[in-house]
């Protein structure tokens, strides 16, 4: 029975080993596979395989803010450098106003318009610039230990930001115990995300077994209007960006972030889940810690070039279905106004919704009817949600490499775009 028994470990250790073996996106691949056909041809309410993809998003929930919390600490502390900071800043700002413009031009050559159905959302929404001003100065002076049990990344980030200064004055025994800390935390993100692709194989068991291929064929065009504009902000209008910083070609980066950030984030939907995603991912780059523990952490509450599409081309669609004439500047308006908003949408799956009806506002569109975009969205939010959070969460690492890239680039320093610096041991 022993021998038996050993023989048996043995067989598991060399089936892990073997699966380990296989490259991170592969095995994300294969579970997206087995999930994909389970939820067509299996029937829905397995709930084991639903449990997969709800531990592993509420894993990556729950470690996220503490890992934030403790890596600006750590870095601020230990900085020796302002580092890129604040062209990543730059990089963001002008994104987002960028996929906001993409998003309004696309809807004049391609006018949606759509049925209105009843309000199915019950949540209150801004009502102009000034409550989300508001919402962001709250969030900002908001209890630290609430901060972290609401995963509110403003007042996380903020109070990261105030202590991280503050040890700056302390003693380096001191500032090890928090890099210890953040290190540790770090460690424990890695074994989250080797999971990633029995997670996934989790989520996408549950939104097609739930939802089924035709559930978004009514608004077919609406969807593609909203995919197409973040595709040509990711493979256009971001890569060109990217290439005015840096002189070389854009897209070897462009695709690593889209493969290793990207493809996560359009399972789980969350930007503030993708954020241990995006450390990683940082960390294999050979990126700079001291910069990339805050730029991505503050990309995750900032940078929402797809929340921006959504909001502009669901504004758009509610003004060309009530033949509402917009003209050249009140898009210009809806632009800078959507781009705003978005930067106040919450890193959650569906964050950028409750912000339409803010932009709807300029059109003089009432919260009744806008409430009803609002539902709307969140009926096509399974892929239109996806591919904004792909989009969003993906360019968090992409600015922040495209930033030390620029300043290696002005040093004079030699680097590979979007190459790993770490050995395959140190990767494993």
């Amino acid at each position: 029975m022993e021998n038996q028994g050993n023989k048996i470990w043995e067989l598991v250790k060399r089936a892990g080993r073997a699966w380990n073996s296989i490259s991170l996106i592969k095995r994300i691949v294969i579970g997206l596979v087995i999930g994909g056909a389970l939820g067509l041809f299996a029937p829905a309410g397995i709930e084991f395989v639903e449990l997969l993809g709800t531990l592993f998003v509420s894993a990556l929930k729950a470690v996220a803010p503490i890992l934030v919390f403790f890596l600006v600490i750590s870095a601020l502390a230990n900085a020796k450098a302002a580092g890129s900071m604040k062209t990543v800043v730059l990089l963001y700002i002008v994104s987002t106003l960028i996929a906001a413009l993409v998003a309004v031009i696309g809807s004049f050559l391609f006018p949606m318009t759509i049925t209105l159905v009843e309000p199915a959302v019950e949540q209150s929404s801004p009502t102009g610039v000034a409550d989300v001003l508001t919402t962001l100065v709250m969030n900002i002076v908001s209890n630290p230990v609430d901060a972290l049990i609401n995963a509110n990344y403003i007042g996380i980030l903020a109070w990261a930001l105030v202590l991280g200064i503050a040890l700056r004055a302390a003693g380096e025994s001191t500032k090890e115990v928090f890099t210890n800390v953040a290190d540790a935390v770090s460690k424990v993100v890695r074994w989250v995300i080797s999971l990633a692709p029995f997670g996934i194989l989790g989520l996408v068991y549950t939104s097609v077994s739930q939802n089924g291929p035709e559930i978004f064929a009514e608004y077919g065009s609406l969807i593609l209007l909203l995919v197409g504009c973040m595709l040509v902000i990711a493979l256009i209008t971001n890569p060109l960006l990217v290439f005015a910083c840096v002189r070389k070609n854009p897209y070897p980066l462009v695709f690593r972030c889209l493969k290793d950030s990207g493809l996560t984030a359009f399972f789980t939907r969350s930007s503030a889940a993708n954020i241990p995603v995006n450390m990683e991912l940082c960390r294999k780059l050979g990126l700079d810690k001291d910069n990339y523990s805050v730029s991505i952490p503050l990309g995750a509450t900032i940078n929402m070039a797809g929340a921006a599409v959504t909001i502009a081309v669901m504004t758009m669609a509610a003004a060309h279905t009530l033949d509402i004439s917009v003209d050249p500047i009140t898009a210009v308006i809806l632009c800078v106004l959507a781009a705003v908003s978005a930067c106040g949408a919450s890193g959650v799956a569906g964050g950028s919704l409750l912000l339409i009806p803010l932009a709807c506002s300029l059109f003089g569109i009432g919260n009744d009817v806008a409430m009803q975009v609002v539902a709307i969205g969140f009926i096509i939010g399974v892929i239109q949600d996806s591919c904004e959070t792909a989009l969003n969460s993906s360019s968090d690492v992409l600015f922040t490499a495209t930033a030390e890239y620029r300043r290696m680039n002005a040093d004079g320093e030699d680097f590979k775009l979007g190459k790993d610096t770490f050995s395959e041991n140190e990767l494993a």
